[in-house]
């Protein structure tokens, strides 16, 4: 059996995580007038292209700034979606000036901008408009010209730019893809470089988000971690109004519990003090390095809780499920068990991998196991495997069941991978051309991964990058 060939550098990857993550990164601001097509140029600079972000032919759809997290390369950074700029008011369009204040809160706090341009269409007054408000900003720019979908003209067309005289314009195809590696290139240049893993001090303390819909018990089970009445506690849903921070030293190490206000379904959120609220709660979540998602043991997985799985999961949070009320279920023995934690797994499929408690914080039963999950979940969050052992794992999951074939003949190969960063442990999988490797075989090979390596208690991301087959690998045909 021929070995995966392993190279030492992994470059150019992306992909999406709707979120902000623990240690915030730079912001790539993306502006241009209306209908050039920036919200498809963000999904493909963030991943989320067939799948996310709101793309519609009508111009002015992309009301307020919209954020998607992206990896180039070693950067990591986070992209900023603006509605489309008009500086001629036209009273039918209410939303400009908004859109306008907007654009430049998006500027004020980039560290590159990315202005989009239709080559289609050439260059307009308005393009020319918006070359000069954004040389004003002084911030770095790249010109993006879109809707080259013919690599043959697409220097032709990218040409007319020059005359913004705000740099190279690079021809782009947001709906195919083309050009976007020399697009990146350009726009994580003038990106500071990530700050290295053995510079995180260890002995900072774990922030742990306990998230979760009203009256589960939230503030009960801070109360019984921290060992003192620290929440309020109440059997009326919504006590907890804000953001609770305690701190805790258990076990020798240092915590920092967030006790969050309860999230309800978007619909039953008023607006005022519980909508704050529940943003406040999503933005403990995301500045969190574990979250504790609560669940009572008395009532069936809601739709809001599926939700909020799903939500950690995207945002690349380690994850406890903790099971309270369990006090309250009689005749429990290990097959309700059993049947709990496999009902659960199936009703919360993106969190599938986290450990499960089933505690009491009326009684305190168990409880005192959170922090033992607490910390086995943050040591697999922060986990790096070698490249050689991602490659022996990934070789034997296609030796075992090779990627499908597609209507034409064409096949999945995978050539090598290799992990490029922790928090959550990010594996870049090289292969011939990411749109063969559907999600059912994707699922397959984290599955694999994780049989292999563990990874309870943190989600894994897998970027798949398009690379030329190297001459011996596995994944060429012979």
């Amino acid at each position: 059996m021929r070995r995966f060939q392993l190279l030492g550098v992994c470059l150019g990857l992306c992909s999406l995580v709707t979120s902000l993550p623990r240690r915030t990164p730079p912001k790539i601001a993306v502006l241009g007038r209306p209908n050039v097509g920036k919200s498809t140029i963000v999904n493909r600079m963030t991943g989320k292209f067939n799948g996310g972000g709101l793309v519609h032919d009508e111009p002015g759809v992309t009301r307020d700034r919209t954020y998607g997290l992206g990896f180039w390369g070693a950067h990591e950074f986070m992209v900023v979606d603006t509605g489309g700029l008009v500086f001629d008011d036209d009273p039918t369009q209410t939303f400009m000036p908004q859109i306008r204040q907007q654009a430049s809160l998006a500027l004020a706090e980039a560290a590159v901008a990315v202005m989009v341009v239709d080559g289609q269409m050439g260059c307009t007054p308005l393009d020319a408009d918006i070359a000069d408000f954004l040389r004003k900003q002084k911030v770095p720019t790249v010109l993006a010209v879109n809707k080259c979908e013919s690599t043959k003209n697409g220097d032709l067309l990218a040409a007319d730019f020059w005359q913004l005289g705000i740099g190279t314009p690079w021809p782009v195809s947001g709906i195919h893809g083309t050009g976007m590696g020399d697009l990146m290139d350009a726009v994580v240049e003038p990106l500071p470089p990530n700050a290295d893993e053995s510079e995180l001090e260890e002995d900072e303390p774990l922030k742990v988000a306990i998230i979760g819909k009203p009256n589960v018990g939230k503030s009960s089970l801070l109360n019984r971690l921290a060992g003192e009445e620290r929440a309020i506690v109440s059997d009326i849903a919504g006590t907890t109004r804000d953001v609770i921070d305690q701190q805790v030293t258990a076990h020798g190490r240092r915590y920092i519990f967030l006790d969050t206000a309860g999230v309800r379904r978007a619909a039953r959120v008023s607006k005022g003090v519980e909508q704050m609220m529940v943003q406040r709660s999503l933005k403990a979540a995301r500045r969190s390095d574990v979250c504790l998602l609560v669940l009572d043991a008395t009532e069936t997985v809601s739709d809001q809780e599926t939700t909020l799985a799903n939500f950690i999961a995207e945002s690349g949070r380690a994850c406890v499920v903790v099971v309270n009320k369990w006090d309250a279920i009689a005749e429990k023995d290990d097959k309700l068990y059993r049947t709990s934690k496999q009902f659960l797994q199936n009703k919360l499929p993106s969190v599938s991998w986290a450990q499960q408690l089933f505690v009491s914080a009326k009684t305190g039963l168990k409880t005192q196991q959170i922090y033992n999950a607490i910390g086995k979940a943050v040591e697999k969050h922060r986990t790096r495997i070698s490249t050689a052992v991602l490659n022996e794992v990934l070789e034997d999951a296609v030796r075992w069941q090779r990627p499908p074939s597609t209507s034409t003949g064409r096949q999945g190969s995978v050539y090598y991978c290799a992990q490029v960063s922790t928090r959550p442990p990010t594996i870049v999988i090289f292969c011939n051309d990411p749109d063969l490797f559907g999600q059912s075989y994707r699922r397959y090979l984290e599955s694999q991964l994780r049989k292999s390596l563990g990874f309870e208690g943190t989600p894994i991301r897998l970027l798949f990058r398009a690379r030329r087959a190297q001459r011996g690998a596995p994944g060429e045909q012979a």
